[in-house]
């Protein structure tokens, strides 16, 4: 994929650099070519050997800032070498001047401009260098000061610009996001106020059924006429409310949740086949069912069958080298499951309970039931939860 040329800039700032340093040393070659003759550098070929060192540090500018200013600085000896210098380390100053006034804070850029033009001004004062111009130190001086400080002022500007440039992005994006907030919060409020309605509509039509349902038992003896057309209203609205109760359903459900799954949930009758896996994963498990079973609602089946699955889930995980008890019976009206374990179990505070601990909190609660999480007191973990029941019949043990 061809890559945006600002992009490439800003991902490889070494090559990009490096490819500017070879513009600034071929511009350089390039304005003394097109110099009369006479004016040229007696020692050409070595005039373009430290026009290339004098724009190595432009290479170094984003990726090494300050030892591109060290670079800089050590090639004021070049002057002093040759009797004159190449353009290519005027340009280096300016665009190391402009580098950090645009990468760094202003104490930092500050400190840089000084670094590297007080030696200049320093240098057209005490060793000015030939230039064949009737111009004396302190034009050379001011006009140094002048480009610095423009080099400097274009940095800041810049500089300014881009953290204005990037604020208005940021805000930008943090109103898109409230925006949609906003609008998932709209259609939120939407679906519970339609929940609400439709729940009021199945309410009404279950109560209708009911009646129904009692009258026709009233009078299913004596005016079986008039109970048959009972059972027929109470088939109609039952399927009204079948309806009803699908839309709302489609209503609760959210975008965002997984298409649905239409394996049978799992019961009181998939526990056993739970143990056996857990076993072949490498925990002993005892299963014990101390009373036959009561049949009960799919709804606390399968929140009994949950809560086993991840007591034993964390028990494999943590207890270690240990053995599992599960137990499941009927206490005074209510299904009571017990799973314990033999090892250390979590380590103890707050922040290790997960979101397991939390779902068995909750669908136990649902039904009105208690649970209790915690180590044992002679040692390893135990999880205790007991649901009230209404037994419509009894699974063996």
């Amino acid at each position: 994929m061809t890559e945006e040329p600002g992009r490439w800039w800003v991902r490889r700032p070494l090559a990009g650099d490096t490819l500017f340093a070879v513009a600034l040393v071929v511009l350089d070659a390039l304005f003394v070519l097109l110099t009369p003759r006479e004016f040229w550098p007696r020692q050409l070929p070595s005039m373009l050997v430290w026009s290339v060192l004098c724009a190595a540090p432009v290479a170094l500018r984003r990726v090494a800032p300050w030892p591109a200013v060290a670079a800089a600085l050590a090639t004021l000896t070049v002057p002093a070498l040759l009797g004159t210098a190449p353009t290519t380390q005027s340009l280096t100053f300016l665009v190391l001047t402009y580098t950090m006034a645009v990468g760094r804070t202003v104490s930092a850029a500050v400190v840089a401009t000084v670094l590297l033009w007080t030696p200049v001004a320093a240098l057209n004062v005490l060793a000015p260098l030939e230039t064949g111009l009737d111009v004396g130190p302190a034009y050379l001086v001011l006009n140094n000061l002048l480009t610095a400080l423009l080099a400097y002022a274009v940095g800041r500007a810049v500089r300014s610009r881009r953290i204005s440039l990037r604020a208005l992005r940021e805000r930008a994006r943090v109103a898109e996001e409230n925006q949609r907030s906003l609008a998932e919060q709209a259609v939120a409020d939407e679906r519970r106020r339609i929940a609400r309605e439709l729940h009021d509509v199945v309410a009404h039509h279950v109560s209708v059924m009911g009646v129904l349902a009692t009258g026709a038992r009233r009078v299913l003896r004596r005016d079986l006429a008039a109970a048959d057309e009972a059972i027929t209203t109470i088939e109609d609205t039952s399927r009204a409310t079948l309806r009803e109760l699908r839309r709302l359903l489609d209503v609760l459900r959210t975008d965002a949740e997984p298409a649905a799954d239409l394996t049978p949930q799992p019961g009181l009758a998939g526990i056993a086949m739970l143990v056996d896996q857990v076993r072949e994963a490498g925990l002993p498990v005892v299963l014990e069912v101390a009373d036959p079973v009561p049949v009960v609602e799919e709804g606390v089946s399968l929140t009994v069958y949950r809560i086993v699955q991840e007591a034993l889930t964390n028990a494999l995980k943590h207890a270690g080298t240990a053995v599992a008890t599960v137990r499941l019976g009927v206490d005074a009206g209510g299904l009571v499951v017990e799973v314990t374990d033999t090892g250390r179990g979590p380590a103890p505070g707050p922040e290790r309970i997960g979101h397991g601990l939390v779902g068995m909190r909750e669908r136990v609660a649902l039904y009105g039931g208690t649970l209790r999480i915690g180590p044992r007191p002679g040692g390893g973990f135990r999880v205790y939860a007991r649901i009230p029941v209404e037994p419509v019949g009894t699974v063996p043990a």
